[in-house]
C-alpha cells in the first residue's frame, strides 16, 4: 500500500456574510475533490489540542501523526532544524519576520510576500548592523528568518505576538513584553533604521510594493523537541515536499526524506503540477509522501477571498486530479487543512477541520464535498487529531 497526505494549509475557514454565508471551501469549484469525497470518508479532525496555540507547527505535527502535547516545544526550533541550526544550552531561537509597519500599524506580516532573494539581502544588512557574537541572524525562506540569542535565556520568557495575528493593529500594543523583552524590542526598533533606506526597499517602493521596514520577533524557544522517526513509530518510510521551512523542519525531526522539487513556493505562484508529480514519484522509494501547500493560508492572512478560492481551485485542478490518475490500485490518500485561516480574522483558530480519506479500503460515508458543513453533517470526529495518521494507514 502507498499513501499520500495532502495538506491544504489554512484552507478551512468561517462563513463569509458577504458571500451568502459560505466559506472559501464551499465557494471554490472543486470537481476532483467532490468526486473523491463522494467515494471516500469525510469528517472533522481536531488538529490543535485545547489550550495550545492554533499554529501550523502544532496542527501539522498532528497530521504527521505525533501528539503535540507530548512533542511540541515551540515553532522557531522546528524551522531552525530545517536550516541546520541547533540550540545549545542557554541559547534561544526566535522566528524573525520581515514585516511592513506603516503609521504605527502592522500592514503586512510578510512584507508583501517578499522574495527569498530580497529577504536574504535585507537580513544580511540587519546582521551587519545588529549582529554580535551572541546575536546571530540566519536567512530563511521569503519573509521567514531565524534569530539566535546566546547567553540570555530569559528572552524565551518574553510574551510575543505573531504579526499575522494583528493585521491593521497598532504595533505598540503588541510589542514583546515582560521578562526578557527589552533586548527584543531594542532589536526591532534598531532594525527599522537599518531597513528604512535600504536599496531593496527603495526599489520595492518604486515598483509599488510594500517595503520590509522592520523585523518582528516571536515564537521564542530554546529547545528542539526530540521525536522518534516516522518509520520507528509507523513502520513506513516517508518523504515530504513543502515550500516552507516549518514542514521541512518537521520532516527532518521525523526522519523523512526532504524532496527538492523546482517551482515549489509558499504562494499562488507555486508549481502545483510539478509538486504533486514529484511527490507521487517519490512513492517509488517511499511508502508515504506528505505534500504541503501553503498558498491558501497566505491568502487567508492577506484577507483575500479571491486568492484563497484561487489557491483551493488550483490545488483541485492540478494536485487532486493527479490522485485520481494513480496508475496502481494500492493508493490511499488523506486530504485536509491543518487549521482554519478565516478571511474575517486573517489569522488561525483552533476549530476542527474537514478531512477526506480516499482510496483502497476506504468506504463512502455519503458526503458530497470536502467542506466544513459537509464534514459536520457526517458526525465523524477524530479527536485528538494526531490519531488520523493511524486511521490513514489502517493500524
Amino acid at each position: 500500500m502507498k499513501y499520500c497526505v495532502l495538506i491544504m494549509d489554512g484552507a478551512a475557514g468561517l462563513p463569509i456574510p458577504e458571500r451568502q454565508g459560505k466559506t472559501c471551501l464551499q465557494l471554490a469549484r472543486t470537481p476532483y475533490l467532490d468526486s473523491l469525497a463522494r467515494a471516500g470518508t469525510v469528517g472533522l479532525a481536531k488538529m490543535v489540542p485545547d489550550g495550545m496555540e492554533p499554529d501550523s507547527s502544532v496542527a501539522c505535527m498532528s497530521i504527521f501523526g505525533y501528539d503535540p502535547q507530548k512533542y511540541y516545544r515551540g515553532r522557531a526550533p522546528i524551522e531552525a532544524k530545517s536550516l541546520g541550526i541547533e540550540a545549545n544550552s542557554g541559547e534561544v531561537l526566535f522566528r524573525c519576520n520581515l514585516v511592513t509597519v506603516q503609521d504605527g500599524k502592522m500592514v503586512s506580516h510578510s512584507a508583501g510576500s517578499i522574495s527569498s532573494e530580497e529577504g536574504r539581502e535585507l537580513i544580511a544588512a540587519v546582521s551587519r548592523e545588529l549582529g554580535r557574537e551572541n546575536i546571530v541572524f540566519y536567512p530563511g525562506i521569503s519573509y521567514r528568518n531565524i534569530l539566535k540569542i546566546k547567553g540570555q535565556p530569559q528572552t524565551a520568557r518574553a510574551v510575543c505576538t505573531p504579526p499575522h495575528d494583528i493585521p491593521g493593529k497598532a504595533i505598540a500594543d503588541y510589542l514583546p513584553r515582560g521578562e526578557g523583552s527589552e533586548l527584543l524590542n531594542d532589536l526591532i526598533t534598531r532594525s527599522q533604521k537599518v531597513l528604512q533606506a535600504h536599496p531593496v526597499n527603495r526599489a520595492r517602493v518604486a515598483k509599488g510594493k510594500l517595503p520590509a521596514n522592520s523585523i518582528w520577533l516571536f515564537w521564542g524557544s530554546g529547545e528542539i523537541p526530540p521525536m522518534p522517526s516516522f518509520e520507528q513509530v509507523y513502520g513506513k518510510s516517508a518523504a515530504v515536499t513543502s515550500g516552507v521551512a516549518l514542514l521541512q523542519g518537521l520532516g527532518k525531526m521525523s526522519g523523512m526524506r526532504l524532496l527538492e522539487i523546482p517551482g515549489v513556493t509558499d504562494g499562488l505562484d507555486n508549481d502545483y503540477a510539478a509538486q504533486i508529480k514529484g511527490g507521487l514519484a517519490a512513492l517509488a522509494d517511499n511508502d508515504l509522501v506528505i505534500v504541503h501547500i501553503e498558498a491558501p493560508d497566505e491568502a487567508g492572512h492577506s484577507g483575500s477571498v479571491k486568492d484563497k478560492i484561487a489557491a483551493i481551485e488550483m490545488i483541485d485542478k492540478y494536485v487532486v486530479s493527479e490522485l485520481g490518475k494513480w496508475q496502481y490500485k494500492d493508493l490511499r490518500a488523506l486530504v485536509t487543512p491543518d487549521h482554519p485561516t478565516p478571511i474575517s480574522t486573517r489569522t488561525h483558530n483552533s476549530d476542527a477541520v474537514p478531512f477526506l480519506l480516499w482510496g483502497k479500503g476506504v468506504n463512502s460515508n455519503r458526503a458530497a464535498r470536502l467542506t466544513e458543513a459537509e464534514a459536520k453533517k457526517t458526525g465523524l470526529v477524530i479527536d485528538p487529531g494526531w490519531q488520523i495518521m493511524r486511521k490513514l494507514i489502517g493500524e
